[in-house]
């Protein structure tokens, strides 16, 4: 062997791959990539695995669960994305992939996309669907507040419901409306407003803000609890300009908070002075109803003269009716007296009991009639009877037999001897007699004789 061979270092597989996999950690400990996520797989361990790639190339890229959880949007095939991580080799297969620590879709920021993405998909589920939405009551006793109880929200929303009605009730269920644990607050308050049974609307709202400060607003279950609140529900986040998710599953949106609480209760001081107007118009008309009535009342006190008259012919009238009533029916009940009659009678004659005593008394004749009868047929039929066993018993072999002949039949077969060419000498065959067989044994057969 050579000296420059015995210089030269051999390396394992693993070796090598750990080689390369220090270099490139070293190398590309923190790289932004820009690419295209295809083969997106979200197995059970939390862990998400993709590839990304462009129009010439692709790698692979891994995303732990710990940075999976973090992420406010959901990964999709075909979606765009600029990624930061680390670049590492697999070694079992030495691959070389990046470690992804932060992902956010390219041209639009991961709030926005995440927004989109859940809008979609409760929009898809009918819970932003018009007919879903509920009237607000007219004049609501008590108003449920979902907000925090140090903004400046709260103060306009409750400055402008005691300005509007002093008399209202107000139940604040304060809120952290953003930060951690913020959405399960709100939720927790909704459910809590629905559940003491004493508010007839519920206000969600806060002051305005940066989307990152209104996300709480965007939150799924805060989402689907504004949706499945009983108490009729309206949003008020933010500015005009602000849209949240809380917004579309509300029963009405607000602009501002102070528009809400002018949009849940009426003017207390309108209502009263309408309420006014509305009785002294209401008085006016009775007067005048009165009135009206009163011109009928005598129109009819001048008339009733005329409506006696009438009332006293028409009596005329009825009297008349009445005569001809009593006549009529005297006239039907008479005639039905005579009908009643002339069809007794006709009962009578054709009675069903002289009808029995007329044929009992054929009773008597029509059975003698038929016993001469059956007796006649019966001795006919005894007559015919005997003459046909007469012929039967002349026709009967048994009679043939009586006369001194006999039927001669082979063993075992017990077929009838016509011809003496059916037996042989020696064979055995049975006579038949009038009264019992006889076996008998052929010891000739003697030729037919000559005629």
């Amino acid at each position: 062997m050579s000296s420059d061979s015995a210089l030269t270092r051999v390396l394992t597989v693993s070796e090598l791959t750990g080689l390369v996999r220090a270099s490139l950690e070293a190398d590309f400990a923190d790289v932004w990539i820009e690419g295209e996520i295809s083969n997106l797989r979200a197995p059970g361990s939390g862990h998400l695995y993709c590839t990304l790639k462009d129009h010439s190339a692709q790698i692979r890229t891994v995303i732990f669960r710990s940075t999976a959880v973090r992420l406010r949007f959901d990964l999709e095939d075909g979606l765009h994305v600029i990624v930061r991580g680390r670049m590492t080799v697999y070694e079992p297969r030495g691959d070389y992939q990046i470690v992804a620590e932060y992902v956010e879709p390219k041209g639009r920021g991961a709030l926005q996309l995440a927004f989109e993405q859940l809008k979609d998909r409760l929009s898809a589920e009918g819970l932003f669907a018009q007919e879903r939405k509920r009237p607000l009551p007219s004049f609501p006793r008590a108003v449920g507040l979902v907000t925090s109880p140090t903004g400046a929200a709260v103060r306009d929303i409750v400055t402008v419901l005691h300005r509007r009605c002093p008399t209202l009730r107000i139940v604040l269920a304060p809120v952290s409306v953003q930060g951690e644990g913020s959405a399960e607050q709100i939720v927790s308050a909704i459910r809590s407003l629905n559940a003491c049974g004493h508010v007839d609307v519920i206000i969600v709202g806060r002051g305005g803000g940066s989307l990152e400060d209104l996300w709480s607003f965007n939150n799924e279950r805060v989402v689907r609890a504004i949706a499945a609140s009983a108490v009729p529900v309206v949003s008020a986040i933010g500015h005009e300009t602000d849209v949240t998710l809380a917004d579309f599953a509300a029963d009405l949106r607000a602009p501002t908070p102070s528009a809400a609480a002018e949009t849940v209760v009426p003017v207390l001081s309108e209502v009263v002075g309408r309420l006014g107007e509305l009785t002294v118009r209401c008085g006016l008309m009775i007067r005048r109803r009165c009135e009206t009535e009163r011109q009928r009342l005598d129109l009819l006190c001048a008339n009733l003269a005329h409506v006696r008259f009438r009332v006293m012919e028409e009596m005329q009238h009825v009297d008349g009716a009445v005569i001809r009533m009593r006549r009529a029916l005297h006239e039907s009940v008479t005639q039905g007296r005579e009908r009643i009659q002339s069809l007794r009678h006709d009962v009578i004659e054709n009675s069903p009991e002289s009808r029995v005593h007329q044929g009992l008394a054929l009773v008597p004749q029509l059975l003698s009639r038929l016993e001469h009868i059956m007796r006649y047929g019966l001795n006919r039929r005894v007559d015919r009877t005997h003459a046909h066993l007469r012929r039967l018993h002349a026709l009967s072999p048994l009679a043939i037999l009586d006369r001194g002949y006999s039927i001669v039949e082979t063993e075992p077969s017990r077929t009838i001897v016509r011809d003496t060419r059916q037996v042989v000498v020696g064979q055995e065959v049975t006579a038949r007699l009038a009264k019992g067989r006889l076996r008998c044994t052929v010891k000739h057969i003697l030729p037919e004789p000559s005629v």
